[in-house]
């Protein structure tokens, strides 16, 4: 007599629904983003001109580098289908779930950007070790700071930065000030040091005529 096979379920009970999850993909101008990083890392010298500028280039891994509305917008929406892939696919404590709030937390941001894109590459690589490195090193590392940084605040709902008023602070006229007026003084020391310093005579060859000039400093 046949046995008819176990259900399979998604983790929660219910059935029909595939064991895992794929990876989210990203957004086509996501795609022509990281197309262009792959050129301009191993690409011909022509078409790395065709580039222009690198430092303009946008690196998905660092949103605030996607200035184009439309990229960034696909950004976002990645980053939120990531982070609802990580909290099924990889978590099982509630205490170690990515909260809702995670879009008010620049330091979330920036660390689940990161997090996302080492996970893409390490899908797309060629062997498992990339992979294993994210399980065993990237995703826990991010989750422990996570919890070290949030600690219990969002748990019912976001809460306001605790630290709020210490940045109020250290970004008030008065203070900016008083950081001012060390650091004038911090580089009017070396300015004195320098004046203080007798000057030194040295040579300088020209390599294409043989040449020696003489200089102080």
């Amino acid at each position: 007599m046949a046995l008819n096979p176990p259900t399979a379920t998604d983790g929660t009970g219910d059935p029909g629904r595939s064991l895992v999850r794929p990876f989210p993909e990203v957004g086509p101008l996501m795609r022509v983003a990281y197309r262009e990083l792959s050129i301009l890392a191993a690409g011909s010298e022509q078409q790395i001109r065709a580039l222009g500028d690198p430092a303009r280039l946008p690196r998905p891994w660092d949103p605030a580098t996607c200035r184009h509305p439309d990229l960034r917008a696909e950004v976002w929406a990645w980053l939120d289908a990531v982070v609802e892939w990580v909290n099924h696919e990889h978590l099982w404590d509630a205490a170690a779930v990515i909260p809702p709030c995670w879009p008010h937390h620049p330091h979330l941001i920036r660390e689940l950007a990161v997090l996302a894109d080492q996970r893409r590459r390490a899908g797309a690589a060629l062997t498992s070790d990339l992979l294993e490195d994210w399980h065993r090193s990237t995703l826990p590392g991010f989750l422990d700071r996570m919890r070290a940084r949030l600690r219990n605040h969002c748990d019912e709902g976001h809460q306001a930065w605790p630290a709020k008023g210490r940045h109020i602070r250290h970004t008030d006229q008065a203070s900016r000030a008083e950081r001012a007026e060390a650091f004038t003084a911090d580089v009017n020391t070396l300015d004195e040091q320098q004046a203080a310093t007798p000057r030194r005579a040295f040579s300088v060859v020209d390599l294409d005529t043989g040449e020696v000039h003489n200089d102080t400093w």
